[in-house]
């Protein structure tokens, strides 16, 4: 709560507030603050105290007031910046399968802005346990090989070898040969040379858009998504078709039409733990896809992020197709290191060196150190073994949570399965994930995870970071708030 003091007026800490979440972009571009009323209730200060809050922010340049609608985070273009200095994303075309447009200049259709969730991940302001963070805890990552494995590669002959020269353009070649072993025990059979190192899976993924993509190309994306990917290909000035998810796969219906009206070059897909709902593909569905794709000559990105996490019998579209039309990207941050930034792509022969070209105008090389470290602790079964103890340790997590949430009367829109969980509030996620960020905790809300944002009841939570009953216990008390 905000408490009056000698240096520092309620009105004076509620406009600091407010203006750090909007400079974090804990609030993002388009965001509608509370009402007067809404506020006051929930800060405990008077409605005259929000009213010289939002006044002041007005006066910074971080809020607009919009005629009967409410106060605004404003979206900054590059020649108008205040003291928020956020460039514009530019208006992306959103089409649906009908043949209809949504775009981000229409009135509750703002584009997701995936950068709030990301910040807010960084931001540190709370030491909670983080309900829409989208990776595991530090403390489940701690491991003794991974320093040993670091200390291996950079004795001192090692160090001023590695460091004193670029690594190979395509990555560490004993990586490489690892990388081949390990997607041939997933039924993904990939020479070393159609690997190519990143870095990370994020980075993958985009000298995949940026070498395949135009600006204006069509591409297929599941919806709900991955929050980062629809910011990411809006971005790059992509026609984002947003394809449903379902229990099975995508929907095959939409795809079709889509690919009879627009051409699309490109179709993402999260076949293994689909990000949020924790979706596997079925055999049946993935069959169907690759033979769009190969009607209507478009790829297809196999985003595998979740790899380590899933049985090796998963299906999954690379091993079906076997790296023909089909693009295998992974990576290491969320099971192992995300400070150490190694991911991965696996691609058909005659793309590698387009791909190649693309990562080296942007990052020349990635670091031979991180990579060999990382090689020894595949090679030496280290990152096998701290898998299968993260899986064991999810399940029970996963089990603990969902009986919170639903003690807490939630219920779950997709079986609960992977590292996230798909939940039905019942009430607006947007302005609950408002209230939370009062209690020190960061939501996902619904909204995050389409291409056009739009009002959503659900939210996304890590299994691994609500297993507590306290945080259960701040939501239902919000979400009462909230209804």
């Amino acid at each position: 709560m905000l408490m009056k003091t000698a240096s520092q007026s309620l009105t004076e800490q509620l406009c600091a507030l407010f203006a750090e979440r909007i400079r974090d972009r804990l609030l993002a571009p388009g965001a509608r603050l509370p009402s007067v009323r809404q506020c006051a209730q929930q800060q405990g200060v008077s409605a005259s105290t929000v009213v010289a809050a939002y006044d002041q922010l007005l006066a910074q340049g971080l809020l607009e007031a919009r005629k009967n609608r409410g106060f605004f985070v404003r979206e900054f273009s590059v020649t108008n910046r205040p003291q928020a200095q956020y460039p514009r994303a530019q208006a992306a075309i959103y089409l649906v399968a009908d043949g209809s447009q949504r775009g981000s200049a229409e009135p509750g259709h703002k584009p997701v802005n995936a950068t709030a969730l990301i910040r807010g991940m960084f931001h540190g302001s709370s030491d909670k346990p983080q309900p829409g963070m989208g990776v595991f805890p530090p403390e489940w990552l701690h491991t003794s090989f991974m320093p040993a494995a670091v200390r291996r590669v950079t004795s001192t002959r090692a160090l001023l070898e590695y460091s004193l020269r670029y690594g190979e353009p395509a990555g560490d070649s004993g990586l490489r040969r690892s990388l081949s072993k390990k997607l041939a025990s997933l039924h993904v059979h990939a020479q070393p040379e159609q690997i190519i190192t990143s870095v990370g899976a994020t980075h993958a993924l985009d000298i995949v858009s940026r070498t395949l993509l135009r600006v204006g190309d069509c591409v297929m994306v599941e919806e709900p998504g991955w929050a980062i990917e629809f910011a990411r290909l809006e971005a790059l000035g992509m026609r984002i078709l947003p394809v449903p998810r379902s229990a099975s796969g995508p929907d095959l219906e939409v795809m079709a039409r889509y690919c009879e009206a627009h051409q699309p070059k490109l179709f993402v897909s999260v076949s293994v733990f689909h990000n949020p709902t924790g979706y596997c593909l079925t055999p049946g569905s993935a069959h169907r896809v690759l033979q769009l794709a190969n009607q209507h000559n478009f790829h297809i990105v196999e985003d595998d992020t979740y790899s380590h996490l899933a049985p090796e019998h998963a299906t999954r579209l690379c091993a079906l197709d076997g790296l023909q039309r089909t693009i295998y990207v992974s990576g290491f941050a969320k099971i192992l290191a995300p400070g150490w930034r190694v991911g991965f792509l696996a691609a058909p022969p005659d793309l590698v060196e387009r791909l190649l070209d693309t990562k080296l105008l942007a990052t020349l090389t990635t670091p031979a150190l991180l990579e060999k470290a990382l090689a020894w602790c595949i090679d030496q079964g280290q990152l096998r073994r701290h898998a299968e103890r993260i899986r064991t340790r999810l399940d029970l997590a996963r089990g603990r949570s969902v009986k919170l949430a639903l003690a807490h009367g939630c219920s779950f829109a997709a079986e609960p399965a992977g590292l996230f969980g798909w939940v039905e509030t019942g009430v607006d996620t947007d302005a609950l994930a408002q209230r939370m960020l009062d209690e020190g905790y960061l939501l996902a809300p619904g909204a995050l995870f389409h291409a056009a944002r739009q009002p959503s009841t659900l939210m996304r939570i890590n299994f691994a970071t609500t297993q507590e009953a306290a945080f259960w216990q701040v939501f239902a008390r919000l979400r009462d708030a909230v209804k």
